[in-house]
């Protein structure tokens, strides 16, 4: 990594020279927290992924029957929709969204925020991203900025200070999330077509002052490892003042994408307008087909809601092999998997999204080796003769295949991939070295008589002299 500016000023020249950290780089794994007063009703119309809703039904649908139950307060606005029924026949007609801050806050105190950071470190990850704001306006810690629509509308217990100790004294990295451009309370407009996601975006000196009041708070109180902006920022908001502080203040910190101050068509699809700096790209629910020349990270809950909802079975959860195989995708290409949970109100997480996340930590016991530390390769991907997809990594010398399935061949044959003469090969997490043979351009490895159960395996190619990968 390249040696950073001792000081960095408020102009793009200076804060571009901000490297990228290898805290960053080298995580590959890390974990989204949605949490707040959409996790006391816990509920969306549809269970269908986002993408699945839009193209099966049309944007009206999509934003009448959001499938995000973070997006409740906006889905309740449908006077004729699911939400609307389902929150008037729970709740009553009278019962406004607000009335269930009394709600979560007592709910809340039943939090261990040590329970959070224990599975998360068991799940393997290298960071946490809490979300501090989320687009309904409430804050989760006793901001002294406090809320311009309502006052007392903020947690007077400081969970983002309790989640950052927790997390950080497990050795992780902990993030924050602002939804910057968007606040339902401050502008009550119903979002019911895509347009209008922009359209309602924050303006004027008052908010500017207040959306940076809370990040200036964050960044003081909390110091994030990650500053995940939604939504684009205000216009008008002097962005490059609000990165100078916080790379001053964080010097291996980093910025995602989303903190555009004026609408401009993304150039990739699937993303939001970029802003004018940026340490990561953020696709949400997507992945990319090639090779990545910017780091990027996708974002996705494990099931296709990142609050909490209560309808959500077994089905509609990703099973542990499902990530592994689509963490071991994403790494390939150059990008970080940030996967979310979305906790209940007492803060407990529940069972399924609990396995999937110790499922997925025991694979990366086993394999770490091949994802950690990691860089793409020349190429990211290849197949076997059977057709079994293959991704590829490299640390140091070592390169590394990643099956995605198990073989049914005793002798996998590996498309268009040379080892280096005199390379050992090895299958991670089995002692023995394996024979192997190259024919042509491909490479043909004998694998263990007997594979142990993995949705994965990963195969590691090193001269001995130089076999000095980092785990």
């Amino acid at each position: 990594m390249a040696p950073r500016p001792l000081h960095y000023e408020p102009t793009l020249e200076s804060i571009r020279q901000h490297p990228l950290p290898d805290w960053y780089q080298d995580a590959k794994l890390g974990i989204f927290v949605h949490w707040g007063l959409y996790s006391v009703p816990a509920w969306a119309a549809s269970r269908k992924s986002p993408y699945q809703t839009i193209l099966e039904s049309g944007f009206d649908t999509y934003f009448r029957e959001n499938p995000y139950a973070e997006w409740y307060l906006n889905t309740l606005k449908f006077e004729d929709g699911p939400t609307r029924a389902y929150h008037d026949r729970t709740y009553g007609e009278r019962f406004a969204y607000e009335d269930f801050q009394p709600i979560f806050e007592r709910e809340a105190r039943q939090w261990v925020p040590d329970d959070w950071a224990e599975l998360f470190r068991q799940a393997g990850a290298g960071y946490v991203v809490l979300t501090a704001k989320h687009v309904d306006g409430y804050l989760l810690w006793p901001s002294q900025v406090g809320n311009l629509a309502r006052p007392g509308y903020q947690s007077k217990r400081d969970l983002v200070g309790e989640f950052a100790a927790a997390v950080r004294g497990r050795g992780l990295h902990a993030g924050l999330y602002y939804s910057g451009g968007m606040d339902w309370l401050l502008n009550p407009e119903r979002i019911d077509a895509p347009e209008k996601i922009y359209s309602t975006i924050l303006a004027g000196p008052q908010y500017v002052a207040y959306a940076d009041a809370h990040w200036h708070e964050l960044i003081d109180w909390y110091q994030p490892a990650v500053m995940w902006g939604d939504i684009m920022y205000p216009p008008g908001a002097n962005t490059l003042a609000l990165f100078a502080d916080y790379y001053n203040r964080v010097p291996d910190g980093v910025i995602n994408d989303r903190f555009a101050t004026r609408f401009t068509a993304p150039r990739i699809p699937g993303l939001q307008p970029p802003g004018i700096h940026y340490d990561f790209l953020t696709p949400e629910y997507v992945s990319f087909d090639e090779i990545q020349a910017e780091k990027w990270e996708t974002c996705r809950g494990i099931s296709n809601s990142f609050g909490y909802n209560h309808t959500d079975d077994e089905k509609s959860y990703l099973s542990a092999s499902t990530v592994i195989r689509m963490l071991i995708d994403i790494v390939s290409k150059n990008g970080n998997l940030l996967l979310n949970v979305g906790p209940r109100a007492d803060g407990s997480i529940p069972a399924l999204q609990r396995e999937c996340l110790r499922g997925v930590g025991a694979w990366l016991e086993v394999c770490g080796e091949a994802i950690r530390g990691t860089r793409p390769w020349s190429r990211a991907e290849s197949t076997t003769a059977c057709g079994l997809p293959v991704r590829f990594t490299c640390k140091d010398s070592a390169l590394y295949a990643l099956l995605l399935g198990t073989p049914r061949e005793t002798e996998v044959h590996i498309r268009d991939v040379r080892a280096t003469a005199g390379s050992e090969v090895h299958l991670l997490g089995h002692d023995e070295r394996l024979r192997w043979r190259q024919s042509g351009g491909d490479l043909f490895v004998l694998l263990p008589a007997r594979l142990p159960d993995q949705p994965a395996y990963a195969l590691k190619m090193a001269s001995p002299a130089s076999d000095r990968s980092r785990t």
